[in-house]
């Protein structure tokens, strides 16, 4: 890829250090404990991210999203996020890749590459660009807030910011 101009984002790929201001990286090698269950069946990998939804009310909520997928070149315009309760994306098909991307309180977004085996939970509050498939339509466990209160802000950015191959 040649130099980026002012408007496009140059795509990182996603490690728990660069994705901290943000969230969680949820990957087994992430996991604060590990340890066999089920009579040695299946190895536990515990405690991978800090769900967040119990403000105002609220439970966790766990859904499955079905995104269609985008292709590169692609036109950030707005971002969301959610004041009430974090949000985990889990991928469900071992072939898909994603797209994050994620802002600060500037605004300026920054776009991860997620690998097949990569989820991430989003911290209460983080800009972020709705989701992002990638090659194909993929699945994606979610784990997110439920119940009172207004729990998505959205915001029409001031340009485009552009995400290239």
């Amino acid at each position: 890829m040649t130099e980026p101009r002012d408007n496009e984002l140059c795509v990182a790929q996603l490690t728990r250090e660069a994705f901290a201001p943000f969230g969680d990286l949820i990957v087994a090698e992430s996991a604060a404990a590990r340890y066999a269950i089920n009579e040695g069946s299946s190895i536990r990998y515990h405690d991978l991210a800090r769900i967040d939804t119990g403000s105002e009310g609220g439970r966790p909520l766990l859904s499955l999203f079905r995104a269609q997928p985008h292709t590169l070149p692609f036109a950030v315009r707005m971002l969301e996020r959610h004041p009430l309760g974090s949000q985990a994306f889990i991928p469900l098909d071992p072939a898909s890749r994603y797209l994050v991307v994620v802002a600060g309180t500037d605004l300026i977004p920054q776009a991860f590459l997620a690998l097949r085996s990569q989820g991430i939970n989003l911290r209460r509050g983080v800009w972020h660009h709705p989701l992002l498939a990638l090659d194909q339509v993929s699945d994606f466990l979610v784990i997110d807030r439920g119940g009172p209160g207004e729990n998505c802000e959205e915001r029409v950015l001031e340009r485009e910011w552009w995400v290239r191959d």
